[in-house]
C-alpha cells in the first residue's frame, strides 16, 4: 500500500515550538523502519525549500530526541516561497520563487511532503497542493489559534511556562503590595493568556477577543487593594487592546510571512494603571521564553501522535489534508478547512464563563 513512499520530505516552519522533535521523531522513524523510505530532513523551514538546502535523516538522527525543545530541522518564519525576501541593491524585494521550491521537490524525488507548522504554512501546504505537489500538514503553534483541530500541540508547554511564571510573580507581588503585569504571546488569539492566567490565578485576564475599559482594569485593582488584597496578577496577551484603541505593534518587518510583529502592551497596560492608580506597577514580558524548552508530556504524546498518523495519511495518498485532534482522536481534514479562519476564543467560551466566576475581570 505504501510502496510509493521511497521518498518523504519533513519541514518545519514559522515560529519553533516544543514538541517538534517528537513529531520528527515519529515520521522518520517509522518512515525508515516500517517502509524503508529515505527520509528527507529540509532545513530551515521553506527557506531551505527554495533554496536547496537538506540532509537524509538517518535513524542516529531522531534518536532520544522526543524530550528535546526547538527543531533539529532549523525553522523559519521569513521563507514563504511565494513571497520570498530577496535582498537587492534598493532594499528588500518580495518575489514568488514557489518555482525553486517546486523544482528542489522535484530534484530531490520527493513521493510526499510532511510541513509542520502554523497558519502561514498551512496556507502555503494549501498552495502547493493546489500546485499537484504531494503536502500533508501538521499543525504546530503555541498560540493554538488553528481551525480544524482541537488542539495544537506546543499551546500545552506554552502555558505550562506561563503558569509557573505568573505562580513565582505571586510571591514577589504579595512581598512587595504591587501590581504586575505579565504579557504573554499568542498574536491574535487569547489562549495562552486565558489558559495561564486561569492556571495561575491571574486577578485580570486581557484578551483581543475582548476588549477592555481602561476604567475597569483601574477599578479592579484598586478595589483588591482596598478590601486588603495588596497585589493584583494582570495576565495580557501580546494581541489584546483597549476598547478605544488598537493592538500595539512593535516593529514591521517585511522579511516575514506576516510582516506585523506585537508586543508592548504590556508596558503600556503597567504604565497606564500605575498612573491612574498610584499603586507600584511591573511589567514582565514572557515573549520566547514560552517557545523554548522541553515539551510537556501532554504535548510529545500529541505530538508522536500526529507524526504516526501524517505518515499514515502520506502511505494512504491522502494529501491536501491536515491532522487534526477532534475530542480524543487523531484524524485528519482537509487543509482548506484548516485555513478559513483564526481559532479565537469564543465569547461564551466557558473557559471566560469560569474565571469570571472565581472573580477574574477581563476589563469588560
Amino acid at each position: 500500500m505504501a510502496h510509493h513512499l521511497k521518498r518523504i520530505g519533513i519541514l518545519t516552519g514559522g515560529g519553533d515550538c516544543p514538541g517538534l522533535n517528537a513529531v520528527i521523531r515519529s515520521i522518520a522513524k517509522p518512515a525508515m523502519t516500517r517502509y524503508q523510505s529515505t527520509v528527507i530532513g529540509i532545513l530551515d523551514g521553506f527557506e531551505g525549500l527554495v533554496e536547496g538546502r537538506m540532509k537524509e535523516l538517518t535513524p542516529k538522527d531522531v534518536g532520544g530526541i522526543v524530550n528535546m525543545g526547538g527543531t533539529i530541522l532549523g525553522t523559519s518564519n521569513k521563507g514563504n516561497p511565494f513571497q520570498f525576501p530577496v535582498e537587492t541593491p534598493q532594499g528588500i524585494d518580495v518575489l514568488d520563487y514557489s518555482n525553486h521550491a517546486i523544482q528542489n521537490y522535484r530534484d530531490w524525488n520527493l513521493d510526499a511532503l510532511i510541513a509542520v507548522g502554523g497558519d502561514g504554512t498551512m496556507h502555503i501546504v494549501d498552495r502547493f497542493t493546489e500546485l499537484g505537489l504531494n503536502f500533508i500538514g501538521v499543525p504546530k503553534t503555541i498560540d493554538n489559534d488553528l481551525s480544524a483541530t482541537d488542539v495544537t500541540f506546543g499551546y500545552d508547554s506554552a502555558v505550562s511556562v506561563a503558569t509557573e511564571a505568573i505562580d513565582r510573580l505571586h510571591t514577589t507581588a504579595s512581598s512587595h503590595h504591587r501590581v504586575m503585569v505579565v504579557e504573554v504571546m499568542g498574536r491574535y488569539a487569547g489562549w495562552i493568556a486565558l489558559g495561564a492566567g486561569i492556571a495561575g490565578g491571574a486577578d485580570g485576564i486581557l484578551i483581543p477577543e475582548i476588549p477592555f475599559q481602561w476604567e475597569k482594569v483601574f477599578e479592579h485593582v484598586l478595589l483588591r487593594s482596598k478590601s486588603g488584597n495588596r497585589f493584583s496578577i494582570i495576565c495580557v496577551a501580546e494581541g489584546a487592546k483597549p476598547a478605544e484603541g488598537s493592538v500595539v505593534v512593535r516593529e514591521m518587518d517585511k522579511k516575514r510571512t506576516d510582516p506585523i510583529r506585537l508586543g508592548g502592551i504590556g508596558d503600556l497596560v503597567g504604565r497606564k494603571i500605575e498612573e491612574n492608580t498610584g499603586l507600584e506597577t511591573r511589567v514582565v514580558v514572557l515573549g520566547h521564553v514560552l517557545r523554548g524548552g522541553s515539551p510537556t508530556a501532554y504535548d510529545r504524546i500529541l505530538a508522536t501522535r500526529y507524526g504516526a498518523k501524517a505518515l499514515e495519511l502520506a502511505a494512504e495518498g491522502n494529501f491536501g489534508t491536515m491532522v487534526c485532534l477532534r475530542g480524543t482522536e487523531v484524524g485528519a481534514v482537509p487543509v482548506k478547512d484548516a485555513i478559513l479562519h483564526l481559532r479565537t476564543v469564543p465569547l461564551d467560551s466557558q473557559y471566560i464563563q469560569t474565571a469570571k466566576m472565581v472573580g477574574t475581570s477581563f476589563g469588560d
